[in-house]
């Protein structure tokens, strides 16, 4: 072959070849946009389809929406890597890149997403639901949202208090409002020199007589303990848990009012203080008293 037909030849072939890797570029780019386009469709389809599951199953609409958007998340991850894939870029220096970043990551944000889980499980379990009244974490309030990160708590002096869910699953949670009924402990101290009887009549008649105090279970009265000025009672009377604290107050501002009539006495605290008083000579101050008011006699 001459030099110059093999010159066109390799010209030719080069050009063949160009045209062939261009041809497999624009084969990979349009694979790859076909994979991106509906990867992210199915994925939308996908969480979308989760999302209506977990409503026909009664899911908590925050749970729901986090679970949504984490599928979707986790979709466009798979798809961002099957059109790498595509186009022919090493996928798994690229996994074990993200998998470094991922650690990374996870420890940085080690609190949050300890608050993330926390979120997870109190939504699952559902120890409280807003409007509860609860303590969490020392807090006591009416829950307000529970949300993935943070529990908003709303106080009864009508305050925000923002709680991280690690700490609210990390300590006794106390849901005041978990049953229909409640029961009234309230206490009541008499003198020892009042009838016992009498008090207790007048206690379980306060409890008959309020409308809102429920029959079953019955109220009762106990001696709860000795004093050092009083004999302890507690009245304990049923009642529904949205009743609690009216109830509570009309009980308390009964009995002062019932035992006053019944005259029995609510005593308070007391101390008897003895002076004993010597001067120099250790004569006491009765001595010194009369002396003054009797010189004679001193």
């Amino acid at each position: 072959m001459r030099p110059a037909a093999a010159d066109e030849f390799g010209a030719t072939a080069t050009g063949l070849l160009s045209q062939a890797m261009a041809s497999d570029w624009l084969l990979r780019i349009g694979l790859a946009l076909l994979i991106a386009g509906l990867g992210m469709w199915l994925a939308r389809k996908l969480s979308r389809g989760l999302d209506r599951v977990m409503g026909r199953f009664g899911v908590e609409q925050i749970l729901r929406d986090f679970l949504r958007n984490l599928a979707y998340a986790i979709g466009l991850i798979v798809v961002f890597v099957a059109a790498l894939d595509a186009l022919g870029v090493p996928t798994t220096s690229l996994l074990a890149v993200l998998g470094a970043a991922g650690l990374a990551i996870g420890l940085a944000l080690k609190d949050s997403l300890s608050n993330i889980a926390s979120g997870v499980m109190l939504i699952v379990l559902r120890p409280f639901r807003a409007g509860d009244a609860v303590v969490l974490a020392g807090q006591e309030g009416v829950v307000e949202q529970v949300r993935i990160f943070q529990t908003v708590l709303r106080t009864y002096q009508n305050h925000d208090v923002i709680l991280p869910n690690s700490q609210i699953t990390a300590a006794p949670i106390v849901n005041y409002t978990a049953r229909p009924q409640r029961r009234i402990d309230l206490p009541v101290g008499i003198g020892y020199d009042d009838d016992l009887a009498t008090a207790r009549r007048v206690l379980l008649g306060l409890a008959e007589a309020n409308p809102k105090v429920l029959r079953e279970p019955a109220a009762d009265v106990l001696v709860n303990n000795l004093g050092e000025s009083s004999v302890d009672l507690v009245l304990r009377a049923w009642v529904d848990t949205p009743d609690y604290a009216a109830v509570r107050s009309e009980l308390t501002e009964a009995v002062t009012r019932e035992f006053a009539r019944a005259g029995v006495s609510i005593p308070y605290p007391q101390r008897s203080l003895h002076v004993y008083h010597h001067d120099a000579e250790g004569r006491p101050l009765a001595q010194l008293t009369a002396a003054v008011e009797d010189p004679d006699r001193g």
